[in-house]
């Protein structure tokens, strides 16, 4: 069997983690009712030396497991890869004294799950920053909460998300492959999402306060290694993604984000967006994303890649390499092209190591800028 090599940390620090939860947040307006709780897991830079003795933890538990086989209908074949089923971080290694690094929140896609962008997250980790991954409950293939409860994704949504489901996914189909300026395709992807998608557009408030939840607990806790001071990065994929532009347009605190490839589901009729933003994308969604381009004070950055499809942008690209579904870019450039983008972006509006961005560009991804237009 051909071994699949997972990528590592390219960063000057080694990786710690652990999880948390934010126990009975609000009441849950879900149909399972009761109170939210919203889980989270810390990925943050630790010296090399303190990990030397320390084992690497697993990267999907059972429960993850049999999320992702009623999510995907397949299940990783761990055998694949060297190390078999361990991620690239270590389980509460000890942080860096009186060190403190900027921090990232990062929100999965729509049945996605908090570890479902760990290559990611775990080399953003490495070259210093915190990045809290926050999981959705009943959202994602599957929420463990650190009291042992785990929730899976409730498939009923899935009917909820068009309606009626037919007309929907016709809309969005003839929207993708329409013609048309970035406002004209807008104005489109708004009139559909009214139309066919409202159930979409009220959950995002719910992530939102999701991940404000997450932020609050961090702010209350993870003081001595986290530099609030800079303000707060925000990324995700997919419905991540929408969170994050939702974030950086509607809470202060929040001075910079990440869209990979999210459509921007949510009412943004009189929004302007004050904050530097970076939407990456693919061919396939590049039409339901445009409002990104659109009533902005601070640059824009859009990163195109080439033969990409949407869920490409996770872990999946190697955990299930079926290019009809994540594309045919191969998944090291792919990997290597979103940590980059991420840094560039990062290191200039969170960091500030630099006046702008400086995105490494080639044949697999190309980036345009978008000078503020109000």
């Amino acid at each position: 069997m051909k071994k699949t090599v997972l990528p590592k940390p390219t960063g000057e620090y080694a990786v710690g983690t652990f999880t948390y939860t934010v126990q009975n947040d609000r009441e849950e307006v879900l149909p399972r009712g009761g109170m939210r709780s919203v889980a989270a897991r810390v990925y943050y830079p630790v010296l090399q030396e303190s990990v030397r003795d320390l084992p690497k933890i697993t990267a999907l538990s059972d429960n993850m497991l049999k999320g992702f086989r009623r999510a995907f209908w397949v299940r990783p074949d761990f055998r694949k890869y060297p190390g078999g089923n361990v991620s690239e971080c270590y389980a509460d290694a000890p942080a860096i004294p009186e060190k403190k690094f900027p921090l990232i929140l990062f929100n999965h896609g729509y049945n996605s799950y908090r570890e479902g962008n760990s290559f990611l997250c775990i080399d953003l980790a490495s070259h210093g920053y915190v990045v809290i991954s926050v999981t959705h409950s009943l959202e994602s293939m599957c929420t463990e909460l650190d009291d042992g409860t785990a929730l899976f994704y409730d498939k009923a949504i899935t009917r909820k998300m068009y309606s009626p489901m037919l007309g929907g996914v016709l809309a969005m189909y003839r929207l993708v492959k329409a013609k048309g300026s970035h406002e004209e395709l807008a104005r489109r992807f708004d009139a559909a999402q009214r139309k066919y998608c409202r159930y979409m557009m009220d959950r995002l408030p719910e992530w939102v306060k999701d991940t404000e939840a997450a932020l609050k607990y961090a702010k209350q806790h993870f003081s001595a290694m986290i530099d609030f001071d800079k303000g707060i990065g925000a990324s995700g994929h997919s419905f991540g993604g929408d969170t994050a532009y939702a974030l950086c347009a509607g809470n202060p605190e929040f001075v910079c984000g990440v869209n990979m490839d999210g459509a921007l589901f949510g009412d943004y009729t009189d929004v302007v967006q004050t904050k530097p933003f970076l939407q990456i994308s693919c061919a396939d969604n590049a039409n339901v994303v445009t409002r990104v381009y659109l009533r902005h004070t601070k640059p824009v950055y859009q990163a195109f890649f080439q033969h990409m499809k949407h869920m490409g942008f996770a872990d999946a690209k190697y955990l299930i390499p079926m290019k009809s579904a994540v594309g045919k870019l191969d998944p090291d450039i792919l990997h290597e092209g979103l940590c980059g983008c991420h840094l560039a972006f990062f290191d200039a509006c969170l960091k500030g190591l630099r006046e702008s961005p400086e995105f490494r560009t080639g044949d697999a991804v190309t980036v345009s800028v978008f000078p503020p237009d109000i």
